[in-house]
């Protein structure tokens, strides 16, 4: 059974995440260059149907009614995400996509792990949500992160190393609570915090990851092209709207982990001599731990930024650490940041973005909110034009010199106007 047509929750101990394998096209069929085969990662998170008997009963071992989490399993699941996902992958000449398993009402591996309180807004919840973060034990709620969350975090580090484009499927609601109509379509590329802020919020990722970097998650162009797309189709589409992208989401943990696995190779690439140093080692797992799991990173995070004394036994290591913290940042801001400005107009900068779609486009729902009827024409539609909006871009619109770009934003455009004006 594919994974959009099992509606109802199982059971089931699923595997957290899944890679559905699609049908083998010829390769004549590829619609961008060949040199972009195996550069592009399809994933969906939030169109699990999997909620495991192990955590259908509380703290006390008493079962937990289905009234109790059924209205969270029907509003939570972004249902036609698979679908949309599948169709997208087989359109782009894709082997597959990656998708969870594991219900979002359960759990949602687009937060940082965590339990949610109850008066959380949308966008500031973790990853276990209500009801479950008030009904299971200590042990479950442990159980669940690493059973499930870990499982699908090294799965997707694993999918999206080295890949240029990680696209998100997702789908939301028709209407936004104040009742207004959504777009049919949205791109998501900006986090909550640099819009409101124009900064990344305070002790979450390292404060050496450049907040500029933040400005977007894809490159815009491309961005574009899926809006002219879609819009030239007849499908309305918003970028950022109606809601941004929260810090704990893998489309913003993926950019902080790759920038710092991109700094991470620079950096050994001029002074080899660090490969293998534990001090260095350190330092380097506390930078990309983006998804917060791990204990280690988190004692050399609260050492360097909190001035918390190190372990027990660790002193020297940790002052080594601090050290190597230190030459890792010099490297980082030497000439200007220039290590910085190349990462965030490099073409070979990774990029991450989330694509909304209406859930009523897709399936047809009835009067208690339950998916009645599915619509695959649509489902169809939307992916085939998203499929020909990226191909356009690898094949026509992908700019290997950004030079002239970066020379526009930094104020120096004089010698571009002067060659303009010498052509007409």
């Amino acid at each position: 059974m594919r994974p959009h047509e099992l509606t109802e929750p199982t059971d089931e101990a699923l595997p957290p995440m899944s890679f559905v394998a699609g049908a083998t096209r010829p390769p004549d069929s590829l619609l961008y260059p060949e040199e972009y085969r195996g550069q592009i990662v399809v994933d969906v998170i939030h169109d699990g149907a999997s909620l495991p008997a192990a955590f259908r009963v509380d703290a006390r071992g008493r079962t937990i009614p289905p009234e109790v989490w059924g209205p969270h399993y029907h509003t939570e699941r972004d249902w036609g995400a698979n679908l949309v996902a599948e169709r997208l992958a087989a359109r782009l000449g894709l082997p597959g996509f990656y998708t969870v398993n594991t219900a979002r009402c359960l759990l949602d591996f687009g937060r940082f792990p965590g339990t949610t309180q109850a008066g959380a807004t949308h966008l500031r919840r973790f990853a276990i949500n209500l009801p479950f973060s008030e009904l299971l034990s200590k042990r479950q709620t442990r159980a669940v992160l690493e059973e499930h969350y870990d499982r699908i975090s090294d799965t997707m580090e694993s999918a999206i190393r080295g890949r240029l484009i990680k696209i998100a499927i997702h789908t939301y609601d028709q209407h936004n609570k104040s009742g207004t109509e959504r777009p049919h379509v949205s791109l998501v590329s900006r986090p909550l915090g640099y819009q409101n802020d124009s900064q990344m919020p305070h002790g979450v990722f390292d404060p050496l990851y450049p907040d500029i970097l933040a400005e977007f998650t894809i490159d815009r162009i491309l961005g574009d092209r899926i809006s002219l797309t879609l819009e030239k189709a007849g499908v309305p589409v918003a970028h950022n709207y109606p809601y941004l992208l929260p810090e704990g989401s893998t489309e913003i943990r993926h950019q902080v982990w790759a920038f710092f696995d991109w700094l991470h190779y620079r950096f050994e690439a001029e002074h080899p001599e660090t490969e293998g140093d534990e001090a260095y080692h350190l330092v380097w797992q506390m930078l990309k731990d983006t998804n917060l799991r791990s204990a280690e990173a988190e004692a050399l995070r609260s050492f360097l930024h909190m001035f918390r004394n190190a372990p027990p036994g660790q002193a020297s290591l940790y002052e080594a650490a601090e050290e190597a913290y230190h030459n890792i940042a010099a490297f980082l801001h030497a000439d200007d940041n220039a290590a910085v400005r190349e990462f965030r107009f490099s073409t070979e900068r990774p990029m991450s973005f989330g694509v909304e779609v209406r859930k009523d486009l897709l399936w047809r729902f009835d009067k208690q909110g339950r998916p009645a009827e599915l619509d695959p024409e649509r489902a169809l539609y939307v992916a085939e034009h998203l499929a020909l909006a990226i191909a356009t871009y690898l094949r026509e619109d992908r700019r290997p010199d950004r030079q002239a770009r970066e020379g526009f934003v930094r104020g120096h455009a004089s010698r571009w106007v002067a060659d303009l004006d010498a052509t007409k």
